[in-house]
Parts: structure tokens; C-alpha cells; sequence
């Protein structure tokens, strides 16, 4: 008889967890656009492959009438399970009961699974819908958020860590995703920020809506706090899945291949013609690199922010590979504050992962202006290139168009350890662009002829002709090739497969002090 309560007693703990805060606030998610806890986490993983943890786990509040609101698992819906059969770590905040706070129980929980995610070397996915921390329980709440940061760093560079922002997430709580390697939100459901509208509001007396602080297009486009943002929760999750896919598990592991149909020698002759005639032309890079990669898949990391970068993940003959680009078709390509750091985070994160690194190059250098040098555009573009010198996973450069000044060094030059630097035809690879060069080379010359704009032309022409191409960096050594554009997917290909087994070092030290 006995064992027969114990079991009922089970059963009746298993069903207030599954149960939440109840069918009402369910419902009440549900009208707001959002998932509940557990239909997330049946979303994200495989079909039955999720093995959950510390389900009948309460809080030890008994301030505020605590006592009389007991609920198993306590908000928080932790354990493993599989995507695309392999292994990985979720949490799931269930906002339906005490709002997703963290407690000092429920960051127990986490804490838990980020330590054995260390352990067994898999991915974090963290979904986050919470209104911070536990009021009630005071400094342990917050001590709770200061465990969890701790493992976040531990585990940085170890094994992948997601955020998906599927709610509210404010206050300390913002720092737990910041942390992490990539951030999802969710359009108008989603939002992050450190101060609320109304605390700003008195302090600062600016008007602003929870939106427009901190919704996700405002983090995806103005801050770059977000990395990807969705329609809905189904697209949120279908999104991470994917992402997961071009990720090796842990820091020891390569990325996953793939089978592919598309061949390693096809050659697309519409790349001859691509970049334009005029070297002040706009194109867009990412026709490029579709038609480069394989089956034109590229998953676009960062699209809606600092987009004269273009970052992602694709696939080369069916492994995985980080592409870093600059983008012709908006702000001319040149690199500024928010592209320097974009494309730093995206190579570090690359790196840490045995992800090889594709750049197309097309930059005219740094974009100049007071705002710019204020804002310390010296430190921030530093960033990339300490990004570029530090990475020792396979590196190819392709230089399409160009490749001017101190952009050119920064953009994987040969000078920062890159293995395979290719050149277009188009390439112009010199120190500034003809015009500028002219004005200051030919000044003299310029000032005493008769016609100062025939002569102009006919310096900048001459200068073109004599340094603007790619044969003078070629015959140095600085590219190791000058080919078709059409050859640029199957050349590309080859340096990768000859660089599998490449093993590059770092001087011994504890760590570096990149630029920040």
C-alpha cells in the first residue's frame, strides 16, 4: 500500500510539473504568439528524444507567502536531448509560472546541465522568457545569475552556446545570452535590455516603448546584440536546428560533413562578368557567394546589422566553412566600428570551432569621418585584425576587387597568416585608390601643367594601369595566384582539402589582450 501512494504521489509531482501554471496562462501565451516551456523544447529536438532533469526540483523561498506556491520543477524545464541525432543541452524558461523567474533552485538547475555539457562536450541552447530574477528570494537569485554567467564563460570557446530570446529578458538576465556565441530573437514577442522604458523614463526622461528599446529588430539592426531574428517560435527553433547543423559539438570535434550533389569542379562562367566594368560600381557580394558555395546555401549570420560585412556559414564540398566578406553594395564595402566587430566576433567564434575561414575581399579601406576616429575606430578595427592574426584554422582569402591600405592587412593578407590568397583579374591591390594616390604622388607635376585636369586623368590612368591590378602582389608572393573568376568554387575546394590536416600554433601564454 504503501509503495501505491508513493507511486500515485509520482505521478501526481510528474503532472504539476507537465501542468505549469496551468491551462489559463497557457492560453494566455498562446494569444500573445508564444510557445509554452515544453512545446519549445518538443519543437527543438528530436521526436522523443527528450530526457528531462530535475523535474521535481522546488523552490526553498518561505518569505511572501512562498510556502503556499509549490510548484515541481519550478519554473525552469532543464535535460537533454538529440537534434539531428546528436546530443545537446536545453533549457527552457516556462514564463506561466512565477513569471520564468530565476530562483536559487532553478539556476541550480542550470548550472547542472552547463556542467555536464562541459563534460560530454555538447551545445547549450538556453530559451529564454523570463521576467528576471526572483523578487522574493533576494541576493540568492542573483547569486543564481552570477553562477550561470560563470559557466557561460567557461564554457566560451569550449562547446557552442545558444540564446533563443523568446520573451521578455531584462535586467541582469541579459547577460547570461550576451555571453553566448549567438543570440535568436523573436519579432514583437522578444525583447532584451538592462533598464526598462519606465526607469529611463525617470531618469532620463526619454519616451521610448519596450519595443523600441529592446525588441528584436532593434538588437538584429541598431545594436547587434541579435544574430538572427524570426516570425515565431516554429521559425525560431527550425533556425537553430539549422544553425547546429554546419557546428562541430565541442572545440575537439571537426564540423559535420555532409553529402552533396553539387560538384567540387563546377565552374560558373557568370562570375567573369560580376563585378563591374568601373571600380565605383556597386555589386552584390552575396551573388557571389551563392554561386561559390554549395547547392547557393548560405545561412547569413548578423544580416540586419553593419551590412557593409556579409558573415555566415555554408558549405564547400560538403564541409562546413565561415565566410567573411565586404559588401560593395552598401557603404562602399568600407570597413567601420560595427563591421570591425561583426566580422571579429564571427572569425574568434570560427576559430574556437575548426571552422575554416573564406574571405572575399573588396574593401577601399576604413570609412573615414570624425565619428568614426571619436567612437575609436583605431581599437575597434584593431579587434579584426587581432581576429584574423590569432586564427590558426585553415584560411583563403579571394580578392575580387579592392584591396586598398591598411583594409587590405586587416582582410586575411598573406602578412596575418593566411594560406591561400587568390586574386581575381579585378583585383587592385595598392596602398589607396588612383585618385587619391595621384593627388599626392604627382602633386608637384599636377601644379605646374598647363591643363591640370587632362594631366589628372592622364596620371590617374597611367597609375591604374601600373598598380591597380593584381600581378604586382602576385609577383611578390603576397598572392599565390591571379585566376579566372569562374575557377573560384573548384580552386577554393582544393586549398581546402589540401589544408585539412594544417596545424598552425599560438606562442605559449595564458591568453591574449585582444583590443576591447
Amino acid at each position: 500500500m504503501v509503495a501505491m501512494n508513493r507511486l500515485d504521489e509520482l505521478r501526481r509531482r510528474h503532472a504539476a510539473a507537465e501542468e505549469g501554471g496551468g491551462p489559463e496562462r497557457r492560453a494566455r501565451q498562446h494569444k500573445e504568439g508564444k510557445l509554452a516551456a515544453r512545446e519549445r523544447i518538443e519543437l527543438l529536438l528530436d521526436e522523443h528524444s527528450f530526457e528531462e532533469l530535475d523535474k521535481l526540483v522546488t523552490h526553498r523561498c518561505h518569505d511572501f507567502g512562498m510556502d503556499d506556491q509549490v510548484i515541481p520543477g519550478d519554473g525552469f524545464v532543464t535535460g537533454y536531448g538529440r537534434v539531428d541525432g546528436r546530443l545537446v543541452y536545453v533549457f527552457a524558461q516556462d514564463f506561466t509560472v512565477f513569471g520564468g523567474s530565476l530562483s536559487e533552485a532553478n539556476a541550480q538547475k542550470i548550472c547542472k546541465i552547463m556542467d555536464m555539457a562541459l563534460k560530454t562536450g555538447a551545445p547549450v541552447i538556453g530559451l529564454n522568457d523570463s521576467g528576471g530574477a526572483r523578487i522574493q528570494e533576494g541576493v540568492v537569485s542573483l547569486a543564481g545569475y552570477a553562477d550561470i554567467f560563470l559557466r557561460n564563460t567557461l564554457a566560451s570557446g569550449v562547446v557552442p552556446q545558444i540564446s533563443a530570446i523568446m520573451g521578455p529578458c531584462a535586467g541582469g538576465a541579459v547577460y547570461s545570452p550576451a555571453i553566448t556565441d549567438f543570440v535568436f530573437m523573436v519579432d514583437k514577442t522578444s525583447y532584451m535590455f538592462v533598464t526598462g522604458p519606465d526607469v529611463i523614463k525617470t531618469v532620463t526622461h526619454e519616451d521610448v516603448t519596450k519595443e523600441n528599446l529592446g525588441g528584436a529588430m532593434t538588437h538584429n539592426a541598431t545594436s547587434g546584440v541579435g544574430h538572427f531574428v524570426a516570425h515565431d517560435d516554429a521559425e525560431c527553433l527550425r533556425m537553430i536546428r539549422e544553425l547546429l547543423s554546419y557546428l562541430p559539438q565541442n572545440n575537439r570535434e571537426d564540423p559535420p560533413r555532409r553529402a552533396t550533389e553539387d560538384p567540387a569542379d563546377r565552374m560558373d562562367q557568370a562570375l567573369d562578368a560580376i563585378v563591374p566594368a568601373e571600380s565605383n560600381q556597386p555589386y552584390d557580394i552575396k551573388d557571389v557567394i551563392h554561386r561559390v558555395v554549395d547547392d547557393g546555401r548560405f545561412f547569413e549570420v548578423h544580416e540586419h546589422w553593419a551590412k557593409n560585412i556579409v558573415v555566415g556559414l555554408a558549405r564547400m564540398d560538403g564541409r562546413p566553412i565561415g565566410i567573411v566578406a565586404n559588401q560593395p553594395a552598401f557603404l562602399a564595402g568600407c570597413l567601420d566600428i560595427n563591421s570591425s566587430v561583426k566580422g571579429a566576433r564571427f572569425v574568434r567564434f570560427c576559430d574556437a570551432f575548426n571552422i575554416p575561414i573564406l574571405t572575399f575581399e573588396d574593401v577601399p579601406g576604413f570609412l573615414p569621418g570624425t565619428e568614426q576616429e571619436f567612437g575609436g575606430i583605431i581599437r575597434q578595427g584593431a579587434k579584426l585584425l587581432y581576429a584574423y592574426c590569432e586564427a590558426t584554422v585553415p584560411k583563403i582569402t579571394v580578392i575580387t576587387r579592392k584591396a586598398y591600405g591598411g583594409a587590405y592587412c586587416v582582410m586575411g593578407s598573406k602578412q596575418v597568416r593566411t594560406d591561400i590568397n587568390l586574386a581575381w583579374p579585378t583585383a587592385e591591390v595598392a596602398v589607396m585608390g588612383a585618385e587619391g594616390a595621384v593627388n599626392i604622388v604627382y602633386r608637384r607635376e599636377l601644379a605646374a601643367a598647363g591643363d591640370q585636369a587632362a594631366a589628372r586623368r592622364e596620371k590617374i590612368e597611367e597609375f591604374r594601369d601600373r598598380f591597380a591590378n593584381p600581378f604586382v602582389a602576385a609577383e611578390r608572393g603576397y598572392v599565390d595566384d591571379v585566376i579566372e573568376p569562374r575557377e573560384t568554387r573548384p580552386r577554393v575546394i582544393r586549398a581546402f582539402k589540401m589544408l585539412e590536416n594544417k596545424v598552425d600554433t599560438m606562442p605559449r601564454k595564458k591568453h591574449g589582450n585582444i583590443p576591447l
